[in-house]
């Protein structure tokens, strides 16, 4: 087991990749908190574990306000005894042009998506410093934070702040023997904010099939595992190829 007795944070735990991610987590051995705003997404999901034999455990998180992130690492640091990985995944979007995003839609995207990362990231490095033990952690990012679209100006925005949050987090981290990495899926399982995968979604990779949320979970998985102890700071394309193309061509 690549995360035998190791305890990890998942925020946006209750659906899609953050769900993914927890449960393969706990195959590997860990002990997974799973943050998320809706209750019952995250007891449900918490609970498919345990029932399965895993150890899991939902709480109620806004990532978005500082005092909330730091109850939250809190309470998990006393549930569990510490925190070794982190996965910052939850994130919305504003699916508007900029003529039609409002500065409440801005401000709401940024402070989750972007916001969010850097106070998990913070208060989790915190408690990892205290320990003394080192840790992972992995931001979910995005294609999007790479180029641009025709709607979703402030999320695109947010995921290229992501990117950049990865680096910087990385190099002022790794003297603590935290490794900070990131992924960037593409159009991974359902749209964000929504509970159904679109059928009408159109597939772009090179694969020609939908990215699953588990092809991403497997990613984060090497990253926070003993597999990447030389990996810092990097992000890895879970995109089936889209990236890769050019699609002026």
């Amino acid at each position: 087991m690549k995360l035998k007795g190791k305890v990890a944070i998942v925020t946006g735990g209750g659906r899609n990749i953050g769900e993914e991610i927890s449960k393969l987590f706990v195959s590997e051995g860990a002990k997974v908190a799973i943050l998320d705003m809706d209750k019952a997404r995250g007891d449900k999901v918490a609970a498919e574990i345990v029932a399965k034999g895993g150890e899991a455990a939902a709480f109620v998180v806004d990532v978005s306000k500082g005092a909330d992130a730091e109850r939250g690492v809190a309470e998990v640091t006393k549930r569990f005894g510490k925190i070794d990985i982190l996965v910052n995944n939850v994130a919305i979007s504003d699916n508007k042009t900029i003529l039609e995003c409002t500065e409440e839609d801005w401000d709401r995207v940024m402070n989750v998506t972007l916001k969010g990362p850097f106070l998990m990231g913070k208060y989790v490095a915190k408690q990892m410093i205290a320990q003394g033990t080192g840790g992972a952690m992995v931001n979910i990012a995005s294609t999007s934070g790479f180029r641009g679209r025709p709607r979703a100006i402030a999320y695109i925005s947010a995921k290229s702040g992501v990117i950049n949050l990865t680096r910087g987090m990385a190099v002022q981290l790794a003297q603590y023997n935290i490794r900070v990495n990131s992924v960037s899926p593409n159009k991974a399982g359902s749209p964000v904010g929504r509970d159904e995968f679109n059928t009408d979604r159109p597939i772009t990779n090179l694969l020609k099939r939908p990215v699953e949320p588990l092809d991403v979970a497997k990613a984060v998985l090497f990253l926070v595992s003993d597999d990447a102890t030389f990996v810092m700071g990097e992000n890895i394309f879970v995109d089936g190829g889209v990236m890769a193309v050019d699609i002026a061509s």
